[in-house]
């Protein structure tokens, strides 16, 4: 993703949200009741860039030497957000970051408790 003259790379299973600031309703139109928004415990935003996943090892390639292999294919678990998705997550398992002075939170997919998606129907 580009951010002014920066491009943003996303590593691993993590996901980057702009994070919405408003108090009472999420674009989504979820209500989150004052206790939560008073702990802050769960916040909302939009999914504005998702990593590979998490790599995992080629389970055809069982050799005896493992280290020796020549083959440099990563797999990924790919992450269950998407970009435009609105995310609920907990809020102190993310990282908040500026990149011209716009605010964003790194988040790892663990901490995402519900994603809401806009179904296109045709």
């Amino acid at each position: 993703m580009r951010v002014g003259k920066r491009r943003i790379i996303i590593i691993g299973d993590r996901v980057l949200i702009r994070p919405d600031d408003s108090a009472e309703k999420s674009p989504a139109g979820l209500y989150l009741p004052p206790t939560v928004r008073e702990k802050e415990d769960v916040w909302g935003g939009v999914v504005v860039e998702v990593g590979p996943g998490l790599p995992v090892s080629d389970p055809n390639s069982v050799e005896e030497e493992p280290w020796k292999t020549t083959g440099n294919t990563v797999r990924y678990i790919p992450p269950q957000a998407e970009t435009g998705d609105y995310a609920l997550f907990l809020k102190k398992a993310s990282v908040e970051i500026n990149v011209e002075e716009k605010k964003y939170l790194i988040v790892p997919q663990a901490a995402i408790l519900v994603v809401i998606r806009d179904e296109i129907t045709t």
